[in-house]
């Protein structure tokens, strides 16, 4: 695997700084948002998808207006939808209940909440994905410090985003020198992947303790801080209370089905 594969993930502190209206909001009032969006799109039953519809609207607006490139946020989703995949690929094998009918095909309950929960895994992995990208990390950390998280956990989720991607560029780095060395020899042993794996916890410690001393010379004592810091405003409270509003709304009623009656009403 390439290391340019590796380092796009630093891509989204280049896509943070840019300057749009969802740019400009306060890091509270999205990361509130999208707490409640996450919440909300989870307490559905497994068995629901049509209701789940209307919830694409949220992720479709940050990323519009935030002006965020669609084909790089979904290629980040699609690293992450293996685990998803994990956690229900055996649910057709354990639910074969019918729940719905294609014709003669009868869909079970396996497949349904197989389904619901890749839905749900894409809806709100892209609306976290579009919160990080269209405030950046250390806006974020700082405005849930604000918000009360403990100053540790913040630091820590900081330090987690922000030094992810440099382990990866230095696994990539192995991989590629152990490529470069053993060129047509085929796959590597299992012994050879525990080796660079025990190599690599070694490099991290290594790059982790060069990391500490660097940030104590530099006066560091675990305070989160901004250049320019940030305040509440009109519109901040408008889009918490505004997107709240609405995914109640969807929550209590299947806003889809509304729809469907509307536009078909002889359905």
């Amino acid at each position: 695997m390439s290391i340019g594969r590796w380092t796009e993930v630093g891509r989204m502190d280049e896509l943070a700084r840019r300057d749009s209206p969802m740019h400009r909001l306060d890091a509270r009032a999205k990361a509130l948002t999208t707490i409640v969006f996450i919440v909300v799109v989870m307490s559905f039953p497994r068995y629901d998808i049509a209701a789940l519809m209307p919830f694409f609207l949220y992720p479709f607006v940050l990323v519009a207006v935030g002006d965020l490139p669609v084909g790089f946020l979904f290629r980040r989703i699609l690293v992450a939808a293996p685990f998803a995949i994990l956690i229900g690929i055996f649910n057709p094998l354990l639910d074969r209940t019918p729940r719905l009918f294609l014709g003669e095909y009868a869909i079970t309950g396996g497949w349904v909440s197989f389904a619901s929960i890749l839905l749900r895994f894409f809806l709100t992995v892209s609306a976290a994905l579009a919160l990080i990208a269209c405030t950046g990390m250390h806006r974020l950390c700082a405005g849930l410090e604000r918000m009360g998280l403990p100053r540790v956990f913040a630091a820590q989720l900081l330090f987690l985003y922000r030094y992810l991607f440099v382990v990866a560029h230095e696994g990539s780095r192995m991989v590629r020198g152990f490529e470069l060395r053993s060129y047509g020899a085929g796959a590597p042993r299992l012994r050879v992947y525990s080796s660079l794996l025990g190599h690599l916890l070694l490099r991290s410690m290594d790059r982790g303790q060069g990391v500490h001393r660097a940030m104590l010379a530099r006066g560091f004592d675990g305070e989160i801080r901004v250049l320019r810091g940030e305040s509440a405003r009109p519109v901040d409270f408008v889009f918490f209370v505004g997107w709240t509003a609405f995914f109640v709304a969807a929550r209590v009623w299947n806003l889809a089905d509304l729809l469907g009656r509307v536009v078909l009403p002889g359905g």
